[in-house]
């Protein structure tokens, strides 16, 4: 039996500004010590998930993947997230997301 659909994909929640993977800015005369312990590097997802093909298609239309907290309704053509709950909610403004499709090799 083929697989028409990926059966997982791997999100990535980033904040929304993010680039590339260079440094995040720092602030106007700060030194290396003064900046925050846990700042995270421009690019570094905030959080991610493996969901994983549900059978279901989502109110956008398209096939539906839950899994550790994310739901996410994805177009298996384009690879672009049509709708996602993180933990039941939608997502916060000034986040967006990434995804990669999974392999079984994954």
């Amino acid at each position: 039996m083929t697989m028409s659909q990926p059966q997982s994909y791997e999100i990535l929640l980033v904040p929304k500004f993010t680039e590339g993977p260079a440094e995040a800015p720092k602030a106007k005369g700060a030194s290396e010590a003064s900046q925050s312990a846990d700042a995270r590097p421009v690019g570094a997802p905030i959080r991610s998930a493996v969901v994983e093909a549900t059978g279901e298609t989502g109110a956008s239309g398209y096939p539906r993947y839950a899994g550790e907290g994310m739901v996410a309704d994805i177009d298996p053509a384009t690879h672009t997230v049509e709708a996602l709950l993180v933990d039941g909610a939608e997502l916060d403004i000034g986040l967006s997301v990434r995804i990669s499709e999974r392999t079984a090799d994954s």
